[in-house]
């Protein structure tokens, strides 16, 4: 009732305000006969002044008065006829005043139950935690969210490869409680656009995992059951997401995607605070930041939130002039500037992280620097960091591999013998790579991966070496060789479907079609 009358009141001093200038006119306003007859009067003093000077004759002077007399007569009749009153036709004003009245008071009240809701309510702040916790509860499971969807084209794979995964998945179903071909088959069939596959294999690796399992299996469950359902995060995935941040409170993938379902079940206030904290951790480089970068602000002003995002953070590294001066640099002083390098980029990463190539950077950088201990470190924390994501690893990896390290703590793959394994290059030769042109660096690592190429053909080796060997040549762009290497491997480890598996990968990451 309190809406009809505030409604009501609204309406009716707009109409009055309307009536008021309508009836009122412009009584303060001056007549335009008024400025006329002061123009005319002006005339009539200038034909005095010209016929005084002689510019004009009296009989041109005569009719010029006459005209403009005339003129003046009927001015001034306009004038009077004004002031009378008799000029604004009353009656027409009134009908006018009424009919605008009419329309305002009958349109408002005519339009509101078409285009308002009649008898809605006020939604104060605790209804609407209400309605949001309704909506969140009753909101639709994961089943029902994917059957839904339109069936989603799918990339017909290369038959050979298609032929691996059917024996994986075969040899999965044979070995339940085989936590490397679990995780093998949910990355795989996560590549390949089975998300349902993909999450369905991930559940059996936190099952397999039990207590163990970490807060990033759980995100990487959300995750394939968010994309499975394309975007939508349902109660298990919500769920997953729980899982996650209760081992893992800082887990950033797990924060967004709880961002992600607050504002699908209309909280943006608790998604704000989300989504704000991961916008002004970082890093850039994310691929969460750019989605809220483009929303944070509409999402800011949603929870009632005045909010200016944080300008984008800019990547350390040398500058144009930097690279300009270092040529005219002496050795000592190359390396003193590769050591400020190093220490800024180092500081970065600890603090806001980075992406894998920084990551190889900086322990490629400090096995340059022969600081072997360091690398060594930052390489183990690498693994720690990157354990979920075997791409990203791979790029770290090649950084290990500058710097001369085993990559022995490495938990998901074999480590290697002291004396079989990837040999790295020497102190001395890290020591020298500083002074080295790119050329003679590029040699340098053609001559490494030579030398893995004829110790895996004379001697063989794990999976995972000609894993690294068909990659590097990829690198290199000697794809004969890689797709060489390729037969090789799986010549030597074709047998075991799990190596199988990790090397047939290896070469679709190469761009190799096998």
């Amino acid at each position: 009732m309190i809406f009809w009358i505030t409604a009501a009141a609204l309406a009716v001093a707009l109409a009055a305000l309307l009536v008021i200038a309508l009836l009122r006119g412009k009584a303060d306003a001056e007549h335009p006969a008024a400025y006329d007859l002061r123009v005319y009067r002006d005339q009539l003093k200038e034909v005095d002044r010209d016929l005084a000077r002689g510019v004009i004759g009296e009989e041109d002077a005569e009719r010029v008065r006459a005209e403009v007399g005339r003129r003046v007569l009927a001015a001034d009749a306009q004038l009077q006829q004004a002031q009378s009153g008799s000029a604004q036709p009353r009656g027409a004003t009134l009908a006018l005043s009424a009919i605008v009245v009419a329309a305002l008071m009958g349109g408002t009240f005519a339009l509101y139950p078409v285009l308002g809701e009649p008898g809605a309510r006020d939604l104060p702040l605790k209804t609407r935690i209400a309605l949001s916790d309704e909506m969140r509860q009753s909101r639709l499971s994961q089943a029902e969210a994917e059957a839904q969807l339109p069936p989603s084209p799918t990339a017909d794979p290369d038959p050979r490869f298609a032929e691996l995964m059917e024996k994986l998945r075969m040899t999965v179903k044979d070995r339940p409680d085989d936590l490397q071909g679990h995780l093998l088959l949910a990355r795989n069939e996560a590549s390949l656009g089975n998300f349902k596959a993909a999450y369905a294999a991930q559940r059996d690796v936190i099952r397999i995992k039990g207590e163990q399992a970490a807060a990033i299996d759980h995100a990487v469950l959300a995750e394939l059951l968010i994309s499975a359902a394309e975007g939508y995060v349902s109660p298990e995935a919500e769920d997953a997401l729980r899982a996650a941040l209760e081992k893992d409170p800082g887990n950033q993938p797990a924060r967004y995607y709880t961002g992600l379902m607050l504002i699908q079940n209309d909280r943006p206030d608790i998604a704000f605070r989300f989504w704000k904290r991961l916008l002004e951790e970082g890093p850039e480089t994310a691929p969460w930041i750019p989605v809220i970068r483009d929303q944070i602000e509409e999402l800011a002003w949603r929870a009632g939130v005045d909010y200016t995002p944080p300008e984008p953070q800019q990547l350390a590294g040398p500058s144009a002039d930097d690279m300009a001066a270092a040529a005219n640099m002496t050795p000592e002083e190359r390396r003193e500037m590769i050591h400020g390098m190093v220490a800024r980029l180092n500081e970065r990463l600890a603090t806001e992280g980075g992406t894998p190539q920084e990551w190889a950077q900086l322990i490629g950088g400090l096995g340059v620097l022969g600081d072997t201990e360091r690398a060594r470190a930052i390489w183990d924390e690498a693994q720690q960091v990157f354990a979920a994501e075997p791409g990203a690893l791979d790029i770290v990896r090649a950084g290990a591999v500058r710097a001369g390290l085993v990559d022995s703590a490495d938990a998901t793959s074999p480590a290697l013998p002291p004396d079989g394994g990837l040999t790295g290059p020497s102190r001395d030769d890290i020591a020298n790579a500083a002074e080295m042109s790119a050329e003679e660096r590029q040699e340098m690592i053609r001559g490494m991966v030579s030398q893995l190429s004829e110790r895996l053909a004379e001697d063989g080796g794990s999976a995972q070496e000609w894993v690294r060997l068909i990659t590097s040549q990829a690198i290199l762009g000697d794809l004969e060789a890689a797709r060489a290497a390729y037969d090789a491997a799986l010549a030597a480890h074709g047998e075991d479907d799990t190596a199988r598996a990790t090397i047939e990968a290896a070469a679709q990451r190469a761009g190799l079609q096998p």
